[in-house]
């Protein structure tokens, strides 16, 4: 059971890059393809996680690897949806770069700090995931998204400055601290209590 969650998460990269591939070369029916692969992808990243905690096999490892690739495969699902509709990157260019810049000083300021890849795996960061999901199916859908992609961005705003603040907050790097209140216990040398369904 121990190697189950190994082979989701990295099934999810093959996956991301699988979405990439039939962008690329233009695969006939392209959307009805990519959103059940992208479905399949968000479910490994559910279920990895639940499978690790339920038998205790759950690491700083595994937590790590299971953050990093997820970064890869939503990285691989955008290029793949900018190569199919890029006019909608055109036309949110400046709101898609501030979200971008914000995700990626999360990445920044933790490795500066911690010298690792952020893990917290906060619940806001999940619920933003799948408002994410909702967003990247109606645009491989339909090219456009109006209010999926306004939440997408505000709701990914916000949970990106509690990620930062949790990273300010923490004095060692810790992963899965589910909201800055567990990160200012943690600081304070309390223990805190997690979901083990969802957050460790």
């Amino acid at each position: 059971m121990k190697n189950i969650p190994i082979a989701l998460i990295y099934s999810r990269l093959l996956i991301g890059f699988a979405i990439l591939l039939l962008s690329v070369f233009q695969v006939a029916h392209y959307p009805f393809l990519a959103i059940p692969l992208l479905s399949i992808g968000l479910l490994t990243d559910v279920f990895d996680g639940i499978i690790a905690r339920r038998f205790n096999i759950s690491s700083e490892k595994l937590r790590r690897l299971d953050s990093s690739i997820d970064q890869v495969f939503f990285i691989s699902v955008a290029v793949a949806t900018y190569i199919q509709c890029p006019d909608f990157f055109k036309n949110n260019f400046v709101k898609l770069i501030v979200l971008v810049a914000f995700e990626a000083s999360t990445y920044l300021v933790c490795y500066f700090k911690f010298k690792r890849e952020i893990a917290t795996h906060s619940i806001g960061a999940k619920i933003w995931t799948l408002i994410l999901f909702a967003t990247l199916v109606e645009v491989m859908a339909h090219c456009q998204s109006v209010f999926w992609f306004e939440l997408c961005v505000w709701v990914g705003l916000a949970t990106r400055l509690e990620i930062l603040a949790i990273v300010f907050t923490l004095k060692k790097w810790t992963n899965d601290v589910p909201t800055i209140y567990h990160a200012i216990r943690l600081r304070q040398g309390k223990e805190i209590k997690r979901n083990r369904l969802f957050n460790g």
